[in-house]
């Protein structure tokens, strides 16, 4: 989940820093006057804005992704600690887990 929130935040990114050199080629004659004198507050603003971008990724993709897995999880172990389980072998595994591996 991580690693997809990371990807899209990046290409999200990276498309937004393509658009804007495009748009922003009137300031190439101005290129070492601006890094020299706003270098630093442009790459702290970069810095903040991948890390919302990220962070807005990751947030969206728990709620889409994750949505109501602790009540499923629950239901499903419930169904698995009764005998009218839908799977004898894992009702099975998890009464094992519970007393411990037989020796």
């Amino acid at each position: 989940m991580i690693g997809n929130a990371l990807v899209a935040a990046t290409a999200v990114f990276l498309a937004l820093a393509f658009f804007l050199m495009q748009e922003c080629q009137f300031l190439i004659p101005y290129r070492s006057l601006l890094i020299a004198g706003y270098g630093s507050a442009v790459a702290l603003f970069g810095a903040i804005l991948f890390l919302n971008l990220f962070a807005g990724f990751y947030v969206a993709s728990r709620k889409l992704f994750l949505k109501d897995t602790g009540r499923k999880l629950a239901h499903l172990e419930k169904q698995l600690r009764t005998q009218d389980s839908i799977s004898e072998e894992l009702t099975h595994r998890l009464n094992e887990e519970d007393h411990g591996p037989r020796y």
